[in-house]
């Protein structure tokens, strides 16, 4: 691909599905939007929408995956939307780029928040006098992304292991949750429940309440591109990358739509349980009782402390390559690598200070926050379909050792059609009355983001950045790895 080798291959088969695997998490996604698809759908969305949703990424997957084993780079998706291009390679680099940068801070702020929240709604569970704040909640946000910092700056060997950890953490988690809904209720809904649909989004129009309600399998299923990311690290990725992606979305989709049935038939109270702060802690209280309630909550935030550290990786890897070609402000500072770690450990620290300038609005405005945050599926998503849809348009695409043969095409096509049509509805209103806590920022955020791209872009980045850039012929970069 053009790069001296600087990170060392240590990651296998197993461990890059893993870190797909533990970003998607299926746990933390599930747990942090049960409560909205409760009211945009109901059961008959959650479930059934799950199974919908979960086929079209599948062929965001495969189109993905089709792209990695062609250019297996840590730049993954930045650096395969400017080989792909026909013309402005340079321009069509530096938008993906920078949403997927964006996305991936958003998702590892907005999943650390997630499990922040969720350590005071377990700490209020435990000690009723405790008072949650959301200035507390932020403190917590903080501590976490230092604690994922410092685990992401000890060889990436350690991250291999956190993340092998965590998958047995999320299938075991998993069994365990669906086991006690299954076994300890003394009731649960009958079979026909799983029909039942709820619009309680305050708008009239039960079509598009349902469609909102395919946000929460959307929301879930980002991060995947995290085995993209780890290519120059994993052994024989042509392969082993794009196996890692289809494997961590197969098995989401599957182990998610176990735990999405238990949750669902063990609700008791459907209308308590969707207009609580939590609704799914609070049906595993009102099913399971507070004891029970209280043990699998850790098991909650486990897996989305898991998840972030898994997203800070990713993101740190995105920034290396980025940064690599020139395309971040202090670009020298960030690819450099730890002679004694083998890890880009300034990136790690950007990795981790960015999310935590997206936290901060937090301290005085949840609304302040998700307006930032709300780009992160957005981003991550608009970076996906960019390279899908410049190799659509591509006649003479090269493909590597894994590819789809003569279907490449129409699935890319199906892909980005998927993509299209969930970003749009990302970005619709998704409560009435729309009030300044109900509005849709994404669109905003999302706004701001390309603003500052295009004006930093013809402004002084056409000028010095054309795209992912070569080191030299072949034999000049093998003699410059791991110096």
């Amino acid at each position: 691909m053009g790069y001296p080798r600087k990170l060392t291959r240590r990651f296998r088969a197993f461990d890059n599905f893993a870190i797909s695997f533990t970003i998607i998490n299926i746990i933390s996604g599930i747990f942090s939007s049960f409560g909205f698809g409760m009211n945009a759908g109901g059961p008959r969305i959650l479930v059934f929408g799950w199974i919908g949703v979960s086929v079209m990424v599948l062929f965001v997957g495969a189109a993905m995956g089709e792209i990695a084993s062609a250019y297996p780079t840590s730049g993954a998706l930045y650096f395969s939307a400017g080989k792909l291009a026909k013309r402005h390679r340079g321009a069509w680099s530096w938008y993906t780029g920078w949403l997927n940068f964006v996305g991936q801070v958003g998702g590892t702020a907005a999943t650390n928040f997630a499990a922040a929240t969720f350590i005071q709604a377990f700490l209020t569970m435990q000690w009723p006098s405790y008072v949650a704040t959301p200035q507390q909640t932020v403190g917590i946000t903080a501590v976490i992304l230092l604690l994922q910092g410092l685990a992401n700056t000890y060889t990436v060997r350690l991250v291999a292991v956190f993340n092998r950890i965590s998958v047995w953490w999320l299938l075991i988690g998993m069994v365990v949750i669906v086991a006690a809904l299954m076994i300890i209720p003394g009731s649960h809904q009958p079979a026909s429940f799983v029909t039942h649909f709820a619009n309680n989004t305050g708008f009239t129009h039960a079509i598009y309440g349902g469609m909102l309600g395919l946000l929460v399998t959307s929301w879930t299923f980002t991060g995947f591109d995290g085995s993209f990311h780890m290519s120059e690290e994993t052994v024989k990725a042509t392969v082993n990358a794009p196996r890692g992606i289809m494997r961590a979305i197969s098995c989401s989709a599957l182990t998610g739509l176990i735990l999405m049935l238990a949750l669902v038939y063990a609700i008791k109270d459907y209308g308590h349980a969707a207009s609580a702060d939590a609704p799914p802690v609070q049906i595993l209280i009102d099913a399971l009782g507070p004891g029970t309630a209280k043990l699998l909550l850790l098991i909650v935030i486990g897996a989305m402390l898991f998840c972030g550290l898994a997203n800070m990786t990713s993101n740190t890897r995105q920034i290396f390559a980025f940064s690599r070609d020139g395309a971040m402000p202090g670009s020298r500072w960030w690819h450099s690598v730890s002679a004694r770690t083998r890890t880009p450990v300034k990136a790690v620290w950007l990795a981790a200070a960015c999310p935590l300038v997206l936290v901060l609005p937090g301290w005085w405005s949840h609304t302040a926050f998700t307006a930032v945050v709300s780009v992160n599926v957005v981003g991550l998503f608009l970076a996906y379909g960019v390279p899908i849809f410049l190799r659509l348009r591509l006649d003479d695409f090269q493909p590597g050792p894994w590819n789809l043969g003569r279907f490449g095409k129409p699935v890319a096509f199906i892909a980005v059609t998927w993509i299209v049509i969930s970003n749009v509805l990302f970005m619709l209103p998704q409560a009435s009355p729309i009030t300044a806590e109900s509005f849709n920022y994404a669109p905003i955020a999302l706004a701001v983001v390309l603003v500052i791209a295009t004006v930093w872009w013809f402004a002084t980045a056409r000028r010095r950045f054309q795209g992912p850039v070569s080191y030299g012929r072949p034999d000049e970069v093998a003699a410059m790895d791991l110096i």
